[in-house]
């Protein structure tokens, strides 16, 4: 997967192109995913992943004149698994409160065994440390030995893809045919992805954790900082840089 999800792209994109229906006849439907859930008879994952990429592209090439691309994940937060997680016990607790969302990144290990999964939901919405997971966690892994690390590209950068993407599979799916072939809805993401690339490149966001392209033949991190201008993002000028 690239810098964002598919978890990502169903909360962003529009209810045209999701789905309550049932994967399989006679089961039931959890009632939370109802209008969260990309139809998969009309947009495989397959398919979401290749936006993704394209818009991942996007940025790379926008960006590398100040970063080192492709962006490297980093650890933004770590803490300790609460309860064991086995055939009685299906939720990843923590100990510490973090903001956990759905859509991240985290990656269970004891030292022996790890494990990678992205949150599906939150149980515990007040403390927020307690969900579960995407896929079932296959290894029965203890408490206070188990470590829970939080992975994740720098922000905005997972938003900035995620709105990209989500934007070119809107128009391509529900817009194509229609006129005009490009909605409100598309630009307003387009326009939001693009001021947030223009915060990185004025310098008023910084991506943490990753190699910068300094002016000198070396690390800026070390001495100095970029000498761009720190202009006002208008209407008229989300498209320029």
């Amino acid at each position: 997967m690239g810098y964002s999800t598919i978890t990502l792209i169903e909360r962003i994109i529009s209810q045209t192109l999701t789905s309550s229906t049932p994967e399989s006849i006679g089961t039931t439907v959890d009632l939370l995913k109802i209008g969260n859930t990309l139809d998969s008879n009309l947009i495989p994952e397959d398919t979401v992943e290749q936006y993704i990429q394209w818009a991942d592209s996007e940025i790379d090439s926008a960006i590398s004149e100040l970063y080192v691309t492709p962006l490297c994940e980093f650890s933004n937060f770590e803490t300790v698994l609460y309860s064991d997680i086995d055939e009685y016990n299906d939720y990843v607790i923590t100990t510490n409160r973090c903001p956990f969302y759905p859509g991240d990144n985290i990656i269970l290990t004891d030292g022996e065994n790890e494990e990678r999964h992205v949150i599906e939901t939150i149980v515990d919405n007040v403390n927020s440390n307690i969900f579960t997971t995407e896929l079932p966690v296959q290894y029965a892994f203890d408490a206070i030995v188990t470590r829970i690390i939080r992975v994740s590209y720098p922000n905005p950068v997972p938003l900035i893809s995620a709105r990209k993407a989500a934007a070119n599979i809107y128009e391509k799916y529900f817009m194509a045919e229609s006129s005009p072939s490009e909605s409100e809805y598309g630009k307003m993401l387009r326009k939001l992805a693009r001021s947030d690339i223009n915060n990185i490149l004025n310098g008023r966001t910084i991506l943490h954790a990753q190699k910068r392209i300094g002016n000198r033949f070396y690390n800026s991190n070390l001495d100095d900082r970029y000498g761009l201008p720190n202009i006002e993002i208008s209407d008229n000028n989300v498209d320029e840089v």
